[in-house]
């Protein structure tokens, strides 16, 4: 068990983390939902509260009373089990309650799980695994806020930045080499007492042929060669889904680039710049990532792939498209009651994604961390490493 200082300090330290991500907004970015797989910031910072209230403070706070009895409805997300919520496509229409009122929310249930963990007596094994479940649940949706915000200020026909000094690349592409990794067994999975979530559980082996990974992610240079090579019009490089998804949408380069006067700009949180063709390309669906490996005669790396060679390349910018359907490991089990419907009933049409991002909390993901997607979606922070 972690000590009662150091769980606090970490619970309040990714509260306030939150709230610093939302200092930029002006009152009207909090409300704005353009499509449904965004959510509005507000909701964002009322569903993470919810998460810690009904979860943990309503069941294990003797006397706690409820902030408001309305909020479970507005701010539960898909937890058929915890009863009925706002659809997910009328969050945008959530005047109220007010961004007051949800600051406030926060601040009080804060207060109450502040509490809560003072009293070391009190912290049994159980309650310790469902804050840190919270804890790595808001880190999630901290991300999910920043993507959020650019989708919804990258859609602004002001292209307005979120903030001039935010670096979405932090780390200088290095020389691409091919790592080789020999055929073999190999274990994968989390193993250790450090916090993981049920899918990466559990621990199994796995065997694979030889393969060679690029030690670098594709940039936005290369990625550009493949748009200027008519790749977004060669129907033999893209699955059936995917083409199809190419020309419904009119799909002709990355998410945010635009082709401004013969050059390519791109719309960043730092605001709208001309496109640097140094960093890794980003915001592409997994129908663009195949597509742009089939053009090179390569491949992506499965999920398996990249955790056994991942310590041999930096990686964190990019959450990395595999190969692997999104699928549960040999002898996974769903947590019991609510929490089962966490990553379980996802395991269906998505692909697996590994790394991290720009946009990723601190003290968040790991070597055995799986994201995961439908294929056509690329407003998160998602790119490309090769295989053969």
């Amino acid at each position: 068990m972690v000590s009662t200082t150091s769980l606090l300090d970490f619970f309040l330290e990714t509260r306030n983390y939150s709230e610093t991500l939302c200092k930029p907004l002006k009152t009207e970015d909090y409300v704005v939902q353009p499509i449904v797989d965004v959510s509005p910031p507000k909701w964002h910072l009322g569903h993470t509260t919810w998460f810690f209230e009904d979860f943990i403070l309503k069941k294990h706070k003797p006397g706690y009373q409820e902030y408001n009895k309305q909020y479970a409805f507005v701010f539960n997300s898909y937890y058929e089990s915890m009863g009925a919520r706002v659809v997910r496509t009328d969050r945008g229409n959530l005047s109220r309650p007010t961004v007051d009122e949800i600051y406030a929310y926060r601040k009080y249930v804060t207060a109450e799980l502040r509490e809560l963990l003072s009293d070391s007596d009190t912290i049994s094994s159980e309650l310790e695994k469902l804050v840190e479940i919270g804890i790595h649940h808001e880190k999630q949706h901290q991300e999910l806020l920043l993507t959020d915000i650019k989708y919804i200020l990258g859609n602004n026909p002001l292209l307005p930045a979120y903030a001039e000094s935010y670096q979405e690349n932090t780390a200088d592409q290095e020389n691409t080499q091919w790592i080789s990794i020999e055929e073999g067994v190999y274990e994968i999975g989390h193993q250790g007492e450090g916090f993981c979530y049920d899918n990466e559980l559990s621990r199994h082996k796995v065997y694979l042929h030889d393969f060679k990974i690029s030690s670098s992610l594709v940039s936005n240079a290369e990625y550009l060669q493949f748009i200027e090579a008519g790749g977004y019009e060669d129907a033999l490089l893209w699955h059936s889904e995917g083409w199809a998804w190419v020309n419904e949408n009119q799909i002709k380069a990355p998410q945010y680039w635009h082709l401004e006067d013969g050059e390519w700009m791109n719309y960043t949180l730092a605001g709208y710049k001309k496109l640097n063709l140094e960093t890794p390309v980003t915001h592409i669906s997994y129908y663009e990532a195949f597509a742009y490996a089939q053009w090179r005669g390569l491949r992506l790396p499965t999920e398996f792939e990249w955790e056994v060679a991942q310590e041999h390349f930096n990686w964190g910018q990019r959450w990395e498209w595999t190969e692997s359907a999104y699928l549960p490991y040999p002898g996974y089990e769903k947590e019991p009651g609510a929490l089962g419907e966490y990553n379980g009933k996802f395991m269906v049409s998505q692909k697996t994604l590994r790394g991290g991002s720009t946009a990723t909390s601190p003290n968040h993901t790991r070597a055995t961390y799986r994201n995961f997607f439908h294929p056509h979606l690329r407003w998160q922070f998602t790119g490309i490493r090769l295989a053969e």
